[in-house]
């Protein structure tokens, strides 16, 4: 057994841990790295979100400021802790030394699991650690491009870069020729697969007596939802009856319950908010539905495979890698027209249903997790080897 001393120190460092995809890849890290190989430490900028209580046991958690959760009720001293969070973590973004006297810890390997922390870890104050960054993301979609000359300046600092999919890699390299990336991987996502059947059946959620489709994702406006809901209302009026359950919240939901009372499907387009166990609506939904402009690799894809459910999405990032159109899913174009007409033919068609489901018994073959954790635990040797 190796020493405390002798295992290499790694360090996370993330916004919050609201739900999202980015949060549970990282989750998954903390722990299934080999916690006798890595000391490993997060550092979460603001104590935050459904998700921030998962870390495991064994993982140092720090954090910069306090989460909205440990905020008071009464809204004038809720602005003034807001007010105080946001010098506190501006005077940390300017001045490292802050978050190093906070952590109060040296570390062998530093790790960026999302551009939104490659400042965090470029501008570490440990100068001897190795830097990894892990990219997640569609360079080429429209609300990253303000940030894009920034991340293009920081991909060639680090020591070593992880792409969360192919088409992600694939992406940047295309759109960026020149572009100086370090050494680098294709590293999918690891999926909890017992435990992620084990949630599925927590409780049986009530649903209406009609075809039920679900979604899980943040409601942001790349994530599709408002097309969606064109799909939807269309097909009531058409006369295909079928409620719609989407799981998740965002800066979008104001827009959407707008548009939902405008096209009067309030009572059909039911919007749930964040849920810390989302999996028994997938298992017991008919179908699973995501509508997405962009992504990279959707973990929620891949649960539901898991869960063998009948899903259709659009035909963006990693999902391609994952869904085998027409065998395994059914892939479409980011249009309401085809969201309408697969789900049409969902609803209508139990024989094509049937042999999706057939293809999915032995899913989950496809997701080795060990073959993840193997990969992020040997790209770690290999630099602190150096």
């Amino acid at each position: 057994m190796m020493k405390e001393t002798q295992k290499i120190k790694v360090l996370f460092r993330q916004r919050s841990m609201e739900m999202g995809g980015v949060e549970k890849v990282i989750l998954s890290m903390l722990n299934g790295l080999d916690r006798e190989k890595f000391n490993m430490t997060i550092c979460l900028n603001i104590n935050q979100g459904e998700l921030r209580n998962e870390i495991p046991a064994h993982v140092r958690k720090v954090f910069i400021g306090e989460g909205r959760e440990n905020f008071s009720k009464n809204s004038l001293i809720h602005k003034l802790q807001l007010a105080k969070r946001k010098i506190k973590l501006d005077k940390a973004h300017k001045n490292p030394k802050i978050t190093a006297k906070i952590l109060n810890a040296d570390f062998d390997v530093e790790i960026a699991p999302t551009y939104a922390t490659f400042s965090s870890v470029l501008n570490s104050s440990n100068k001897n650690s190795k830097k990894i960054g892990w990219f997640h993301s569609d360079i080429t979609l429209p609300k990253l491009q303000p940030l894009v000359p920034e991340i293009l300046k920081q991909i060639p600092q680090f020591d070593y870069f992880i792409f969360g999919s192919q088409q992600t890699k694939d992406i940047l390299i295309g759109t960026y020729p020149k572009l100086n990336i370090p050494e680098n991987q294709v590293v999918r996502n690891a999926i909890p697969i017992e435990e992620l059947k084990k949630k599925a059946l927590e409780f049986t959620p009530k649903f209406p007596e009609k075809p039920v489709f679900v979604s899980v994702a943040r409601l942001h406006s790349r994530k599709g939802f408002h097309k969606l809901m064109e799909a939807h209302a269309k097909l009531l009026k058409d006369g295909f009856d079928h409620h719609i359950f989407v799981i998740g919240d965002g800066e979008e939901m104001t827009n959407l319950k707008k548009q939902a009372t405008e096209l009067g499907v309030t009572e059909s387009f039911e919007f749930l908010g964040s849920l810390l166990n989302p999996y028994p609506y997938v298992k017991n939904a008919d179908f699973f539905i995501l509508p997405s402009e962009s992504e990279s690799w959707p973990l929620i894809i891949a649960d539901s495979l898991i869960l063998k459910k009948p899903i259709i999405s659009t035909n963006v990032g990693g999902i391609p890698e994952m869904i085998v159109h027409d065998r395994t899913g059914y892939l479409i174009n980011y249009e309401t027209d085809e969201m309408y007409a697969a789900m049409k033919k969902f609803m209508t068609e139990p024989q094509y249903i049937e042999k999706i489901k057939e293809n999915l018994v032995d899913i989950e073959k496809q997701f080795d997790n060990q073959k993840i954790f193997d990969a992020v635990e040997n790209i770690i040797l290999n630099l602190t080897k150096n």
